[in-house]
């Protein structure tokens, strides 16, 4: 089952593509394998994910030694005390929405004698519920970051407001792009070139304005527990 999800959304990921004009190299499908059990998340590994999202360190590192090869990538909010936990173990951090927060990933990681690629995550709905800078902090926040010898900016992040109509959350999409592209032309040392944005509900339209990264669950996994 796990095989046909998997190929049912790289066939919807590859559409999109197509329709937007571009390639299906440019978009990471983020496999989201919080609270599935190892069995099941290395049934997906084993059938072309390369790439995890969870939610949760402590989650993750429970079943890190019971999965296969893959690219870990933290996509939920992120304590400053549980940094140290993680540093060395991810490819990509994509829920930083703090300077605060990069300062101690720039401190753990400058420890361990690493840099680690974040993105900045981004309320681009205005949520009240939801975690993240507004649009017009990320550009002082971003320039703060350039103080960070061990952290590298790569990109944003963002969680769309969930509705049915997906069509209406193409302005939000296409406001996070323009505002990566700002970026991109402003600090120039390191490529500025991720947009994690689109999960189950709305991926296609994610693509079409732009994601470089979507991040994908109950559509591969089924159901949480």
């Amino acid at each position: 089952m796990v095989a046909e999800r998997i190929q049912h959304i790289e066939n919807r990921i590859a559409s999109a593509c197509k329709r937007a004009g571009r390639l299906r190299e440019h978009v990471t499908l983020v496999a989201v394998s919080k609270k599935q059990p190892a069995e099941l998340v290395n049934e997906a590994l084993s059938h072309g994910i390369t790439d995890l999202g969870e939610n949760r360190v402590q989650e993750y590192l429970a079943k890190r030694d019971s999965l296969q090869s893959h690219r870990f990538h933290m996509i939920g909010h992120l304590q400053r005390n549980k940094v140290r936990m993680l540093i060395g173990k991810t490819v990509l951090i994509h829920s930083v929405d703090s300077v605060e927060l990069a300062e101690e990933i720039d401190r753990r990681a400058a420890t361990a004698g690493l840099i680690t690629d974040i993105l900045l995550e981004v309320n681009s709905s205005g949520e009240e519920s939801k975690f993240g800078l507004s649009l017009s902090e990320v550009p002082d926040v971003a320039g703060r970051l350039q103080a960070c010898r061990n952290v590298r900016l790569r990109g944003l992040m963002t969680v769309a407001e969930y509705l049915e109509d997906v069509e209406q959350l193409r302005p939000s999409f296409r406001s996070l792009r323009v505002l990566r592209d700002e970026l991109a032309a402003r600090f120039q040392d390191v490529p500025i070139t991720e947009l994690s944005m689109g999960m189950t509900n709305d991926f296609e339209v994610a693509i079409e304005e732009g994601a470089t990264m979507v991040r994908i669950g109950s559509a591969i996994f089924g159901p949480r527990e």
